[in-house]
C-alpha cells in the first residue's frame, strides 16, 4: 500500500504551476491524495513521451529535408561524409534528451527518488548521445583526410581508435561521476588499483597502439602497399591499418587479418621499394647439361651467324681469336690450345643481346646474364633484369615470352636444357639393349 511518505510533500508539489494546476484537476474528481499523485504522473508522463517523440520527428525533418537535401545538391564531396557518419541523426537525438531532462523531473515531482534515478539516466543518456556525435565528427574528419594524398598512406584509423580510446575513458569517468556523486579522483585511484588486470585485460591493444605509432614514425607499412608475410598467409595490398589488426587483401581477393604488433616482432617483405623503383626483377636460370657443352666447328659458327642479332658478336669475337691464335702460335690441330668459341658462350652472348633489345625490359637497369655455380642440375645460366612495369599480369607476360623463345631458341646452339630423366627416356633406354 502507498504511504503518504513516499512522496514529495504536497506543498513542495505544488511549487510547479503545471504539476498543480493537473494536480488540481484530478482530485475535483474525488481522488485520494496518493491516488491523485499516480495518476497525474502517469498523465504528464503519457503526454510528454507523445511531445518529445514528436520533437524528435520534427527535428529529424527539419533536419533531413533541409541540411541533408542541400548537402547532396552540393558538388563538394566533403559535406557528404556528414550524411555518411550519421552526424545529423545523433545531433536531432540530443535535443529530445535534453528537454527531457527538463520535463521529466516535473512529471515525477512527487517521486524525489525516482526524479533523482531519471536525471542521472537522462545525464547518461545525453554523455552518450554527445559521444556518438564528437565520434561522427572524428570519423568524418578522418574520412576527408583519407582523400588527401599526404594522408592517404596513413594509418588514420589507428589515430582515430587511439582518440576513441581517450574519449570512452572519459565518458566512464564521468558516468561512475554521475552515479556515485563523488570526485573523478576516486574514479582514477580505483582505476589505478586495477591498472595491472586492465594490461593484462587490453594487453594486444596497448600492443597495437605501441606498434601502430612505430610503424607509422618509421614508415615502414602504409595503406596501399604490397606486402608478403608467409607466417600469416599474406600476400598482398594493405587494406587498412588499425589500432590492433592489419588488413591485407591477397591477390585471390581473400583478406586476411594480422595482429598490428606482428609488423614489429615479425619479419615481412614490403614490395613498396620495387613500385617506386618503376621495375620489377626478373631472376630465373636455364639449367644447361653440361654434357652437352662443346667447342663449335666452323661449320656450325658459319649457321649460327645467320642469327641477326649474334652476327655482329661472332664476326668481332672471331676476330679478336684469330689475332690471338695468330700471336700465340697456337697449334689448332688439338681445340683445347688458344681460344675457340664455345656453345655455352653463344648462347649467353645471345641471350644478352636479345634481353637488351626487348622493349619490356629497362635498358638502363642492371641487365646481365651469368653463370652459377653448376651442380647436379647442369649449368644455371641466369637472368638477372628489370621488367618496365610492376603490373603482376605486365611482368610475368614479359618473363614467359623471354624464356618461351630461349627455350626454342637454345636448339640452334647444340645445347640441351637438363632435366631428369622421364618414362620415355627410360623406355628408350630399354629399347635400345632390346
Amino acid at each position: 500500500m502507498i504511504e503518504q511518505s513516499d512522496f514529495i510533500t504536497l506543498d513542495s508539489a505544488r511549487n510547479h504551476l503545471i504539476y498543480e494546476w493537473s494536480l488540481k484537476k484530478i482530485e475535483n474528481v474525488g481522488l485520494s491524495e496518493p491516488s491523485a499523485h499516480i495518476t497525474n504522473t502517469i498523465i504528464l508522463l503519457c503526454a510528454t513521451i507523445i511531445i518529445l517523440v514528436l520533437i524528435d520527428y520534427i527535428v529529424q525533418k527539419v533536419l533531413k529535408s533541409l541540411f541533408i537535401n542541400l548537402i547532396k545538391k552540393s558538388e563538394n564531396q566533403y559535406d557528404d561524409f556528414l550524411i555518411k557518419n550519421n552526424i545529423f541523426t545523433h545531433l536531432s537525438h540530443i535535443i529530445p534528451l535534453i528537454l527531457a531532462q527538463q520535463f521529466l523531473p516535473i512529471v515525477f515531482l512527487g517521486f524525489p527518488v525516482l526524479v533523482s534515478f531519471i536525471t542521472k539516466t537522462l545525464a547518461i543518456l545525453i554523455l552518450i548521445s554527445v559521444y556518438r556525435l564528437i565520434n561522427s565528427l572524428l570519423k568524418t574528419v578522418r574520412d576527408i583526410l583519407s582523400t588527401k594524398n599526404s594522408f592517404a598512406d596513413k594509418p588514420l584509423d589507428s589515430y582515430l581508435q587511439v582518440v576513441q580510446i581517450v574519449l570512452i575513458f572519459i565518458c566512464s569517468m564521468i558516468i561512475f561521476t554521475i552515479f556515485t556523486g563523488t570526485s573523478p579522483w576516486s574514479f582514477l585511484v580505483s582505476l589505478g588499483a586495477a591498472s595491472a588486470i586492465l594490461m593484462l585485460v587490453f594487453k594486444d591493444t596497448i600492443l597495437g597502439f605501441v606498434a601502430s605509432i612505430q610503424v607509422s614514425a618509421n614508415d615502414s607499412v602504409r595503406v596501399g602497399d604490397w606486402i608478403e608475410m608467409t607466417k600469416y598467409g599474406a600476400d598482398g595490398t594493405v587494406l587498412q591499418i588499425n589500432l590492433n589488426n592489419v588488413k591485407v587483401q591477397n591477390f585471390d581477393k581473400t583478406i586476411v587479418t594480422i595482429p598490428t604488433h606482428t609488423l614489429l616482432t615479425d619479419s615481412f617483405k614490403n614490395y613498396r621499394g620495387m613500385q617506386q623503383f618503376g621495375g620489377r626483377r626478373i631472376k630465373r636460370s636455364i639449367n644447361i647439361k653440361i654434357s652437352s657443352i662443346r667447342y663449335l666447328t666452323t661449320s656450325e659458327i658459319n649457321e649460327l651467324k645467320k642469327i641477326q642479332l649474334l652476327r655482329p658478336i661472332i664476326e668481332k669475337r672471331q676476330a679478336e681469336i684469330d689475332k690471338f691464335n695468330a700471336e700465340s702460335q697456337v697449334d689448332a690441330s688439338i681445340l683445347v690450345n688458344g681460344r675457340r668459341m664455345t656453345n655455352v658462350g653463344l648462347f649467353r652472348a645471345y641471350i644478352t643481346c636479345y634481353t637488351q633489345n626487348n622493349p619490356d625490359i629497362h635498358q638502363d637497369r642492371l641487365l646481365m646474364v651469368r653463370q652459377l655455380d653448376p651442380t647436379e642440375h647442369g649449368l644455371p645460366l641466369e637472368l638477372y633484369m628489370f621488367t618496365k612495369s610492376t603490373e603482376w599480369g605486365f611482368f610475368e607476360n614479359a618473363m614467359a615470352n623471354i624464356f618461351d623463345h630461349l627455350f626454342a631458341a637454345i636448339k640452334h646452339f647444340h645445347l640441351e636444357v637438363f632435366e631428369l630423366p622421364a618414362s620415355d627416356d627410360l623406355r628408350n633406354i630399354m629399347n635400345d639393349k632390346k
